[in-house]
């Protein structure tokens, strides 16, 4: 069964199952109206006729009624559970199609600042039919966290291989991950009030013990007080004396009792739906090193599926003040409960708190390995590369860009490197020259990621990476194309000059160097960007449709010339094979694309 089929099928099946609990839970609201009706009517009408069957029947009907509830919160969770199910796989089939407008937005992580970092806008990592978009969001934020993370830096060759054979592992798990990806999608927690939960658990600030202490102390009195009025030892309500007392210290304690609560209280339906998540992680029998490593990371401090629910529950109790606003204003004055609920949350802390960050930056690490995991699932064709120090070029066959649908998508051998070369790509406009350079570009990503790469074979010494392909100006810092060219231009120069190519390649993709500026000056400036990076041992590729360039220094003897055509149609039409050929282009055809578009060059 292909991918496809799979997920067809699964969204199918989902959607039935959430119909028929949907039509189930249509009966129960109505039963439950019903019954809740009739058990009113029937124990008012006992009560007032002195009928003890009424009344018992009554009663029985709002039992009845009470058990509905619960019967038909369980339906609207299964509801709500296929419904996210069947997303989850609309999803993938949106994400098979590259159906950039139906698969959901993914932004940006804010720190991140595209004019410096060195090839996520060239490389389309975010935005609009980006590679985030298509790899979709994660179970968590912290899991989308993580996938960022893996892009946007390169790994040691050493935990690229490992997550490589988790990679592997997780891909055949299809039901494991529609699980993982469900409960993630039923419940996230906002990455604000993550931190904010985390950084409350890594205070060392506690209730003093004598507060503690003297909490307990009032609660005590107050019922051993009330039970004695009640048994006639007492006349009098002394109990009202500590009472008042808890109540006074209270309304003193309110805004930092609750100011915890708020940092805990993520969301007891996010916390539970973490709780589910870590149990399905930790109860999966793994066989990867780095998913047993991470397994047993959640095993750190005990349990962390029970932690979690301990903690979930602990958020539950502390609503009461919003979910029963009548109501606890009398049980706080008669039990003190927020302090108890407070003292109980802290003494979580003091247990797992040192491992809660741990447990669920493992969990975030599984979550970023599901995603890569899903791209093997999706296209069995790719391959996982080989990231290798002993290699000194980048080889690959049949790569190609991975954001292009399979039957658009055209493959191309290529080799880049080794050190002392450049490949030079030309070609006449629109026949493939940049998106060569970005299939390049995102397949070294993919691969440094550790996840599957659009290529049959392809190997890659590490790679430190830099690109000059979508270059913009800049209003804000009044830069004009040419100077944001030239910014750009400088940090790859100055970053190969000062790299050391012992551990990681400096590898650079260059398209149209300064197109911004004349022909002759634009030519002596390509010659010398080249020779800089030439010397400096860095290894890439650059486009041009300066043919003059591969005939002088240094590229004469440094290039290895490649380029792209077009094919011209008897009736004049033109078309592109983007079947990347050996040599020097030799069409040019800016003027017949004008004609085409019907503006006739005079």
């Amino acid at each position: 069964m292909t991918a496809r089929e799979w997920h067809e099928e699964r969204a199918a099946a989902w959607t039935a199952r959430r119909d028929a609990h949907a039509a189930r839970g249509v009966v129960l609201s109505r039963l439950r109206l019903a019954t809740f009706l009739g058990g009113v009517s029937l124990a008012w009408w006992g009560v007032s006729h002195s009928s003890v069957a009424a009344v018992g029947l009554g009663a029985s009907l709002i039992a009845a009624f009470a058990a509905l509830v619960v019967w038909h919160a369980r339906v609207i969770d299964a509801v709500e559970r296929a419904d996210a199910a069947r997303e989850v796989n609309a999803q993938a089939l949106a994400r098979l199609r590259r159906d950039w407008a139906s698969l959901a937005d993914v932004p940006p992580p804010a720190a991140l600042d595209f004019d410096v970092h060195p090839y996520a806008r060239d490389l389309d990592l975010f935005g609009h039919a980006s590679l985030t978009k298509w790899l979709g969001p994660a179970a968590t934020e912290s899991g989308t966290a993580c996938v960022f993370s893996w892009l946007l830096a390169p790994a040691d060759p050493d935990i690229v291989r490992a997550r490589q054979i988790a990679v592997h592992e997780l891909a055949s798990r299809i039901d494991w991950r529609e699980t993982l990806s469900t409960e993630g999608y039923l419940g996230r927690i906002k990455p604000s009030e993550l931190d904010a939960f985390l950084s409350w658990l890594e205070a060392g600030r506690f209730s003093p013990r004598w507060w503690r202490v003297l909490i307990v102390v009032l609660t005590a009195s107050i019922w051993i007080l009330i039970a004695a009025q009640v048994v006639g030892l007492l006349t009098t309500g002394w109990w009202l004396i500590p009472m008042l007392a808890g109540v006074i210290l209270s309304f003193v304690r309110a805004r930092p009792t609750y100011a915890v609560f708020d940092r805990v209280s993520v969301g007891e339906r996010a916390l539970r739906r973490y709780a589910a998540m870590l149990a399905h992680a930790t109860a999966e029998q793994w066989s990867s090193p780095e998913l047993l490593r991470l397994q047993q990371q959640l095993r750190t401090g005990g349990e962390a599926p029970a932690a979690i629910r301990r903690i979930a529950r602990l958020a539950e109790w502390s609503e009461l003040r919003a979910s029963a606003a009548l109501l606890h204003f009398p049980i706080q004055a008669v039990t003190l409960w927020d302090f108890h609920v407070l003292f109980a949350m802290e003494r979580w802390r003091s247990r797992c708190g040192r491992h809660t960050r741990g447990w669920l930056q493992a969990l975030a690490e599984i979550d970023a390995l599901s995603v890569l995991a899903s791209i093997a699932h999706h296209e069995p064709d790719w391959t996982l590369p080989r990231v290798d120090r002993l290699e000194n070029v980048i080889r690959a066959k049949a790569v190609g860009h991975p954001l292009i649908s399979a039957d658009r998508r055209v493959a191309n051998d290529i080799e880049v490197g080794p050190a002392g070369t450049v490949l030079l790509i030309t070609g006449s406009n629109m026949s493939g020259k940049s998106t060569l350079l970005r299939a390049i570009g995102l397949n070294i990503v993919l691969a440094e990621a550790g996840a599957p790469v659009c290529a049959t074979a392809f190997s890659t010494p590490p790679a430190a990476l830099y690109t000059s392909i979508r270059v913009q100006d800049s209003l804000e810092l009044g830069l004009s194309y040419f100077m944001a060219a030239l910014a750009r231009l400088k940090a790859i120069v100055d970053a190969a000059e000062s790299h050391d190519n012992r551990s990681r390649v400096l590898v650079y993709l260059l398209d149209e160097v300064l197109q911004g500026t004349n022909s002759v000056e634009r030519a002596i400036a390509v010659r010398a960007v080249a020779r800089h990076l030439l010397d400096a041992g860095a290894i890439g590729a650059m486009t041009t449709h300066d043919l003059g360039l591969a005939e002088e220094a240094p590229l004469a003897s440094a290039a290895r010339l490649v380029h792209f055509t077009e094919q011209v149609e008897p009736d004049g039409k033109m078309s592109f094979d983007y079947r990347l050929r050996p040599g020097l282009a030799t069409s040019r055809n800016a003027l017949r694309l004008m004609q085409l578009i019907g503006i006739q060059p005079k």
